[in-house]
C-alpha cells in the first residue's frame, strides 16, 4: 500500500466514524480534509450504491455539494446497461440538478441504517434535452437511480448477491439467509470483514462477494485475500491482497496489516489442511464478539479436497474442526480442565451454528465454570465419588 492509498484510506476510514458523530465534528473534519476530497469520497460511495440505472436515454445530473458558502459540482452520466461515469462539461448539457449539504450527505452515506432521507435537499429540471416527455421520464428515472445510491437503507443479502454476480445465494449455495440472521447486529457498525478467496482463479478477477459485503455493510472496511493477484479490484473501502492460505506467516501479515477484524469468512480452497491453518492463524486477529465463517463444509466429505471417504468426517477435516471445538467449548467439564492452561479455542470460542454446508464460530470469553466435582458427588449420593 502507498503512501497515498493509506492517507486516502484513513481519509474513507475518519468519514465513517463521522456518519454518527455531532454536526460540529463533521464540519470540523470536512474543512480539515477539504470539500473536494470529502466530494470525491462520497460521490465514489454514492457511484458504487447506485442500482443498474433504467432510462434509455442518457440522462446528466449535476450533483452539487455544498458546505457553507462553498460548493463542490460533479456531472454525472446515467444511462441503462452503462457505468454511471463523471462526464466534463460547462453544464449546458444538464438536465437535473441535485443540491445536498456535505453534512447531510455524509449522514446519508455513512450513519445509521434508516437515517431521515426526506428534506434534506434540492432538485431542479433544467429544459436542455427536456424538448418531449420520454426524456422528462428517463430524467425521472436517472435522478431515482442517484438517489438511491445517496442513502444507507437496508438492502436484501440474497439480492446483492445476485446482483453483484456471488454464488452464496440462489446457486449452489443457499447462504444468504444464514449471513443475515449473523450479521445483522453488525450493520451500522465500521466493521473490518476479511474473506479468503476473491474467485476467479486466475482467468478472471472475480471479487463478486467482496462487492456484496461492501454495499450490505455501508460502513465497513472489505478485505479479501486470495493467491493470485486480483488488485485491479481495489477501489475505497475494499482492498485485495495477496496471500497463500496454505501459509500461515502469510496470513499473519495479512492480519498485522489490516486486522483486527470483526469478521472472518473462509471461502478460499476449501482443502482441509488450508482451512486449519487460516483458522488458527487468523482467530487471534478476529476481535472479542466477532465470528469466523467457514463455507462449504461439503468437502469434508470428498476425497480430492483431502476429505474423508467413509461416513463420518475424520478430525483432520473441517467438519472435525467443528467437532473438536464443541469439545472445547466444554472444555471446563472434564477433569483435565483444572490440571493445565485452557487452549486458545478453549479460551474464546463461545457459540458454534452450523448449518448445511456452512458454520458460525463466535469469538468471545468461555468463562462459564465447569459443574463442580463436588457438586456431581453431592448430587450421586453417598457411596460414589
Amino acid at each position: 500500500m502507498s503512501s497515498n492509498d493509506k492517507l486516502d484510506a484513513e481519509h474513507v476510514e475518519r468519514l465513517i466514524t463521522a456518519g454518527t458523530a455531532p454536526d460540529a465534528a463533521v464540519a470540523e473534519l470536512v474543512d480539515e480534509l477539504g470539500l473536494d476530497t470529502v466530494g470525491e469520497i462520497l460521490i465514489d460511495e454514492i457511484v458504487f450504491r447506485c442500482p443498474p440505472p433504467e432510462n434509455t436515454t442518457a440522462v446528466t445530473i449535476a450533483l452539487e455539494v455544498v458546505h457553507g458558502v462553498r460548493r463542490r459540482r460533479t456531472l454525472l452520466r446515467v444511462m441503462r446497461d452503462e457505468p454511471i461515469s463523471q462526464v466534463n462539461g460547462d453544464g449546458r448539457a444538464v438536465q437535473m440538478v441535485l443540491e445536498i449539504d456535505v453534512l447531510d450527505l455524509v449522514r446519508r452515506i455513512f450513519g445509521p441504517v434508516g437515517h431521515r432521507r426526506t428534506g434534506d435537499f434540492r432538485n431542479a429540471f433544467l429544459p436542455s434535452g427536456l424538448e418531449h416527455l420520454g426524456y422528462l421520464r428517463d430524467t425521472a428515472l436517472a435522478t431515482d437511480t442517484l438517489l438511491s445510491g445517496c442513502g444507507n437503507d437496508s438492502v436484501d443479502l440474497g439480492a446483492l448477491a445476485v446482483r453483484y454476480g456471488s454464488d452464496k445465494w440462489a446457486s449452489l449455495h443457499w447462504y444468504a439467509p444464514h449471513y443475515e440472521h449473523h450479521f445483522e447486529r453488525f450493520r451500522d457498525h465500521p466493521v473490518r470483514l476479511l474473506e479468503i478467496g476473491i474467485g476467479g482463479e486466475d482467468r478472471e478477477l472475480g471479487g463478486a462477494s467482496l462487492k456484496m459485503w461492501k454495499r450490505y455493510f455501508h460502513r465497513g472496511l472489505i478485505v479479501g485475500v486470495d493467491i493470485f493477484d486480483k488488485s485491479l479490484l481495489n477501489q475505497r473501502r475494499l482492498t485485495a491482497a495477496v496471500a497463500d492460505q496454505r501459509v500461515a506467516e502469510e496470513l499473519a501479515a495479512i492480519g498485522d496489516l489490516y486486522g483486527p477484524f470483526d469478521i472472518v469468512i473462509d471461502d478460499g480452497s476449501h482443502v482441509a489442511e488450508d482451512i486449519r491453518t487460516a483458522f488458527h492463524a487468523l482467530l487471534p486477529y478476529l476481535r472479542h464478539d466477532g465470528i469466523y465463517v467457514i463455507e462449504d463444509l461439503q468437502t469434508s466429505y470428498l476425497p480430492e479436497f483431502g476429505g474423508s471417504a467413509g461416513e463420518a468426517a475424520e478430525p483432520y477435516t473441517a467438519v472435525g474442526l467443528v467437532k473438536q471445538l464443541v469439545d472445547d467449548l466444554h472444555f471446563q467439564e472434564r477433569a483435565s480442565a483444572a490440571d493445565q492452561p485452557p487452549t486458545l479455542t478453549q479460551a474464546c470460542v463461545t457459540g458454534i451454528h452450523v448449518y448445511h454446508n456452512i458454520v458460525f464460530l463466535e469469538k468471545g470469553t468461555n468463562g462459564e465454570e465447569g459443574f463442580p466435582h463436588w457438586l456431581r458427588q453431592l448430587l450421586a449420593g453417598p457411596g460414589h465419588s
